[in-house]
């Protein structure tokens, strides 16, 4: 069941392809997704983008000029700031038979070759946007018992044992568990 979005929860989804045709069959697929769909044609173009705001989901072509897929996947899952970012490698039908054993490897959540069927990656794309905000929303309750914790007295224990209990539940509900 996809969870309510807020402002703070908008995802974009990054792609990454250097062939306009693609990147634009790409914005086609996943526009009624209302998320912010963000183009890069090059490794390099992708990590400027990864720096500068939060993705849910990177689509990331694996044969591109310059830095590749693989590359730029590496770099990705080596910064802290995107280590987390599901990849999604997307290449040509005619791609070499190790490629999809290097992208898991390389550390891609998924592995699909072209033409793709729109509903499939759409729907794996959804998977990765309802990750996004249980994990976004996780954040802020976590945030906010730091907050709690530093301002209750040892009076409140009790109240902070609880909020403690429920943090932990919403934990295991993000992780696809089922709460209590």
């Amino acid at each position: 069941m996809p969870t309510e979005k807020t402002s703070e929860d908008s995802a974009g989804i990054l792609l990454v392809d250097d062939m306009e045709d693609n990147l634009t069959a790409l914005e086609a697929v996943l526009r009624s997704l209302n998320e912010p769909l963000v183009r890069a044609r090059s490794g390099e173009e992708a990590m400027k983008a990864l720096l500068e705001r939060r993705f849910a989901v990177v689509l990331l072509d694996i044969r591109m000029p310059g830095m590749d897929g693989f590359e730029t996947a590496a770099h990705i899952k080596r910064l802290d700031r995107t280590k987390d970012v599901p990849i999604v490698f997307l290449t040509g039908s005619d791609a070499e038979a190790g490629y999809a054993f290097r992208g898991y490897a390389t550390g891609a959540a998924d592995y699909l070759t072209k033409p793709f069927d729109p509903w499939v990656l759409r729907a794996k794309v959804t998977v990765f946007l309802d990750l996004y905000r249980r994990n976004r929303r996780l954040e802020r309750l976590q945030e906010g018992l730091a907050e709690l914790e530093e301002r209750l007295s040892a009076d409140d224990l009790p109240d902070l044992t609880e909020l403690r209990r429920q943090v932990r539940e919403l934990q295991r509900w993000a992780a696809g568990g089922q709460v209590p």
